[in-house]
């Protein structure tokens, strides 16, 4: 079992409730030398692979993953065409997809929400290209607040995230809350957010040390911005400051139930993370989400963000904006930034000659594992 970042292989392992990591540890990835020590000679030993969140999955990396099958080792491949495409080049999922040339399975079963969650149908509603029904229920799991203003918006959900969700849902607001801000400057953009939340959940009067420009302190909730295989903290892994320690110039984050020291010279891998952007929070899930909906992100309103977005919430979700602009993100198919990818045709070419077979897709649903 593997996955691209370190949240997502970590996830799939407490769904699967087996051992998954991340395909660069799974493919033998060496920092220093830029390989991988899976590859064509040195194929992965097994009889299956299964690699979760595959939207995420570039071009480079899928290469690598591909080179290190062994023959008559199955492949499987599992994620949401519907979601953003891959930081890196290439658009593998989709480009699999419509290339037609290996079974496709579509799972239409949601385990994450029950059958009449409003976060389901508005999910559903959304990868139409229909606006979800905004009428407020009081027992409902998806809200919609009406705010027009960019800093109203910023100030309602700093109120949600720090008084009225913890205490009418009984949430933490370190640990199950989670605001996903389509851009990082503006008013309701990651950046300005993170300093009004950490600024009412930590106070003005929390010592601590400045270095790149930020106040380290005790308690803050940070989230790592790059692979650190030395450290094996990974892009994308969200911890909280246990220690700032002037003497021996570090910091110490408790993630995922270990400590890591940070240096000072290397607290540049790590940024707030009370909200973090919809791309970064990808192959991750929380049990809340707030997400701000401004016409100030008119340039990043798509219909594959605001649908990655509402699907990252599990119990509770709550859209703050503006009516117009979820109307133009859920309207608004990325067609001006479609990736111009030759996957899809040279795989079909390549099967056209005889160059690749494909297992019939009532073989692959016949056989058990």
């Amino acid at each position: 079992l593997m996955a691209p970042t370190g949240r997502a292989a970590k996830r799939l392992s407490e769904s699967a409730q087996l051992p998954a990591q991340t395909l660069h540890r799974g493919l033998g990835f060496q920092p220093h030398t830029r390989q991988f020590n899976r590859d064509a000679e040195h194929p992965l030993e097994a009889d299956m692979v299964i690699v979760d969140e595959v939207s995420m999955l570039d071009q480079v990396l899928a290469y690598h993953l591909i080179k290190a099958i062994a023959h008559g080792t199955r492949l499987v491949l599992v994620g949401d065409p519907d979601q953003l495409p891959s930081v890196g080049p290439g658009n593998v999922l989709s480009d699999l997809i419509r290339s037609e040339i290996c079974p496709v399975i579509t799972l239409n079963q949601v385990f994450r929400q029950s059958g009449g969650s409003r976060i389901l149908h508005s999910a559903h509603a959304i990868r139409k290209g229909e606006i979800p029904d905004l009428k407020n229920h009081p027992k409902a799991d998806f809200f919609f607040m009406s705010r027009e203003d960019p800093n109203e918006i910023a100030n309602t959900i700093v109120e949600l995230a720090i008084d009225r969700l913890p205490r009418h849902f009984h949430l933490d607001p370190f640990t199950d809350i989670q605001v996903l801000s389509p851009m990082h400057r503006g008013p309701c953009g990651v950046e300005h957010l993170n300093e009004l939340i950490e600024e009412r959940l930590l106070g003005r009067d929390t010592p601590g040390i400045l270095r790149y420009g930020r106040l380290w302190r005790r308690r803050a909730k940070v989230m790592q911005t790059r692979n650190n295989y030395d450290q094996e903290v990974f892009n994308g892994d969200i911890g909280f400051v246990s220690d700032v320690n002037t003497i021996d110039q570090n910091v110490s984050v408790t993630m995922d139930g270990r400590e890591v020291v940070y240096p000072f010279q290397d607290l540049d891998e790590l940024v707030p993370a009370y909200a973090i952007s919809v791309h970064k929070s990808q192959g991750s899930e929380y049990p809340a989400v707030i997400v701000p909906v401004s016409m100030q992100h008119r340039l990043m309103l798509r219909r594959n963000l605001i649908y990655t977005a509402v699907t990252r919430a599990k119990r509770i979700l709550i859209l703050v904006g503006a009516p117009k602009a979820l109307r133009m993100a859920v309207e608004t198919v990325d067609h001006e930034h479609t990736r111009c990818t030759g996957l899809r045709f040279r795989l079909q070419a390549d099967l056209a000659t005889g160059g690749t077979t494909i297992a019939p897709e009532s073989e692959l649903l016949q056989e058990e594992y």
